[in-house]
């Protein structure tokens, strides 16, 4: 994988179109539900898509390999993210997942259990600022390490991790007042 790595950032030097292609097609979903996360409506997450991946292939020859080339754009997508809703300030769908929701997480047998908890859940989520539902969503929903979105968010792992257990007392907080 290392060495198809390699041949893709080598081609995207070189500029070469088969080798844009390509990282679109590899990490442009996974890209796509990230921003989708923060920017609500399509055409403005689509808008906010082509931005990272403008951004991206100026600025690839500033990629160092300090993370995955998935990591990287990640970490991109998320300051375009964060870029657009202090423009625009819209209205914030975060937690909501695109392809099924997040009762698709669930087992069939806890899904009639849990649906009232899960509903406080999204509730909640939907209240916390920006940063911290992404937080959120890169550990517990991208399976995420905590390098990985110290990586993404400009921080330091140990930094991520307090910010996990403050954000979690939250919800717990936000939660009981429902």
């Amino acid at each position: 994988m290392e060495k198809e790595t390699d041949i893709l950032i080598n081609g995207l030097l070189g500029q070469k179109p088969a080798a844009c292609q390509q990282l679109l097609t590899d990490y442009g979903p996974e890209v796509f539900r990230m921003i989708q996360r923060f920017v609500s409506q399509r055409e403005d997450a689509e808008e906010v898509y082509q931005d990272v991946f403008v951004k991206a292939l100026r600025g690839i020859r500033t990629y160092n390999r300090q993370a995955s080339l998935g990591t990287w754009l990640s970490r991109i997508a998320y300051h375009e993210s964060l870029n657009y809703l202090r423009r625009r300030k819209p209205n914030l769908v975060y937690m909501e997942d695109h392809a099924g929701g997040i009762d698709a997480l669930e087992a069939p047998e806890e899904t009639s259990l849990d649906e009232q908890t899960v509903a406080q859940l999204e509730r909640a989520l939907a209240l916390l600022p920006p940063h911290e539902q992404a937080i959120i969503s890169m550990f517990y929903y991208e399976d995420r390490s905590l390098a990985d979105i110290a990586y993404i968010t400009d921080s330091i792992p140990s930094t991520v991790g307090s910010q996990l257990s403050r954000i979690r007392k939250k919800l717990y907080r936000i939660i009981k007042t429902f």
